[in-house]
Order: C-alpha cells, then structure tokens, then sequence
C-alpha cells in the first residue's frame, strides 16, 4: 500500500478520533514522452498539492491543497488573472469537514466532490465520520448553489473517493467496504435513470483485486481508463466485452507507488498527477507529455493568444 493510501487512512482514522474527541495509451518508454514538476507561482506551496480541475466555463483551477502529510485536505480555488495564478482561496460552497477531489461535469453546470461535512456550507454542526460523494450545481448566472450529498445506494457506510462522471453516462468512484466488492476498496460506478433511481456496480476483477483502487479517471473519448490504485497509476482500455486487464504505467510516471489525483488533458496525451516525494516536505504536482499533445495545455496562465493554424 502506498505512502498516500496510507495517509487517507490514516486521515481517517485521526478524523474519527477527532470527532470522538491518457486518450492514447502512456507509452512512457517513448524518447519523446517526458515527466517534470508543474509548480506555478501561488500554486505550489510547501504544503501537499494534489487533484487538480479546470472550470470548462472559465478554466479556472480547482485543487486540493493538504497539509505535508497529506491530511487535513480542503478544496481551493484559483483565478488567472494578468500576473498569473491569484491567491487560492476556498470556494463559496466550502463546508465544515475534509473535502478533496473536485471535478467538473463536462458542460461545467456541476461539480463533484467527497466531503465529511455535515450539511449545508459552513455548518455549525460536526463533520460526519466518513467521506461520502457531493454535487454542488450552478445557478442561471454562474453561481455555486447549496451541495447535494448524492443518496444511497450511490454513497454507503464506508468512504466513497474520486466521483468523475463519464462520456458513457456512469459515474465512476472508489468505495471502501462496500458489499459484493472484491477488495477493501474497489472501483464502482452508479447511474441513474429517468425515474431517479440509481444503479451501482462493481467495474470486476479486469479493474479490482483484493487490494485497493481507490480513482477511476475516463478519458473525454471514453476509450480508456488511468485508475489509482495502492501501488502507484494503472491504465485500462474499453473493449467490446468490457474494460481490459489493467497494465501499470510507465517508470516514468510511478516513481514510488505514491502517485495519485490523474488528470488527463482534452486530447489524452498529456496528464497532470500529484507525488509524494518522500524525502522533501510534501507532495507535488507533476505533467507527463507524450511529445504528441497540445503544447499549450495545462492552460497557460496568463492566457496566451492561440497560435494560428498551418499555413494560416
């Protein structure tokens, strides 16, 4: 189990205790594919950084900063304005609790999110012992509304992690001791139909084995899966019989089995995850390019002009 996986348990376990007192597949081997630290001014910090999202809307970036042992994780927010990257701030709907995962649906009207608040933003009452899955919609001129905590029987009595919804319609997550998994923490996905009503499944062994996958990532083209899982980012691909057999990813990219929080850009040849660096202060984001992928992703900040087309 990696050093992360541990923490989030660990983070667990001390958050009770406080309440009771890519499109294409990775081919790192690839001389052209290359690994460096993504640390923008205001962004990077020598806290634990980790999960980012960009507002379809505004680009905007979402993100998790924690403290260095990546406990403690809040959900902050991050305009770019001329001089770069503003101070992160937390966003309107923030709650009492941890929160962490964010992610957007694909028109930008809703963002995801695992929280133990314990109801409303900034609720007086004491967060709730374990992480459940939230959705937080806009209203007609762009603002956040109240968070919904999604019903059973999507959430359960265990922790639910990473709710990223899918060009097919699921919504894929982690869930941890969840009944009919096949480990202690398994992928799923839900779905909910014209009536309401939801349907839950286990994405099987070709995802899951009796460890633990913690974030389901689809790609936007729904043709290929990045999970974590604890050891370090696997990859699977959609087949007509189901999703593959996992295959780990490169040595570029799992250094140390620690990597976590998988991004990929709208083209699938460049990803964004965090790192526990071990022997540092804390975690850090990082970006893997195949060499093949828009240059200009993640979105620059300040913007810069789009470069004009071939022989335009």
């Amino acid at each position: 189990m990696s050093g992360a996986v541990r923490r989030r348990i660990a983070a667990l376990g001390a958050l009770s205790a406080l309440l009771a007192g890519a499109t294409a597949t990775a081919k790192t081997g690839d001389a052209r594919a290359s690994v460096e630290p993504w640390s923008p001014a205001r962004i990077a910090s020598d806290q634990f950084e980790s999960h980012p999202a960009f507002d379809p809307r505004n680009s905007d970036l979402y993100f998790v900063r924690s403290r260095p042992d990546f406990t403690g994780w809040r959900i902050l927010m991050s305009h770019c304005g001329a001089d770069g990257w503003s101070v992160p701030v937390e966003p309107s709907f923030a709650g009492n609790g941890v929160e962490a995962d964010p992610w957007f649906s694909a028109d930008g009207g809703s963002l995801y999110f695992i929280s133990s608040r314990s109801g409303g933003p900034k609720s007086a009452t004491a967060p709730r012992k374990d992480l459940d899955l939230w959705r937080v919609d806009r209203d007609r001129d762009g603002h956040w509304r109240t968070p919904q905590r999604l019903p059973e029987p999507v959430n359960s009595k265990g922790a639910e992690w990473f709710p990223r919804p899918a060009p097919d319609g699921w919504l894929y997550f982690g869930s941890t001791g969840r009944p009919g998994g096949l480990g202690m923490t398994d992928i799923w996905r839900a779905r909910q139909d014209r009536r309401g009503a939801w349907t839950v499944e286990n994405l099987g062994p070709n995802i899951n084995t009796p460890g633990d996958e913690y974030e389901p990532l689809v790609s936007a083209d729904g043709k290929r899966m990045v999970l974590m899982a604890g050891d370090g980012l696997y990859e699977s691909t959609r087949t007509a019989s189901g999703w593959s057999p996992r295959k780990k990813l490169g040595p570029q990219i799992n250094v140390n089995g620690s990597e976590i929080g998988a991004l990929l850009s709208p083209d699938g040849h460049s990803m964004l995850f965090a790192r526990d660096l071990k022997n540092a202060q804390s975690g850090e984001l990082f970006l893997w390019r195949d060499g093949r992928g828009d240059a200009d992703w993640p979105p620059r900040c300040p913007h810069v002009a789009a470069r004009p087309a071939h022989g335009g």
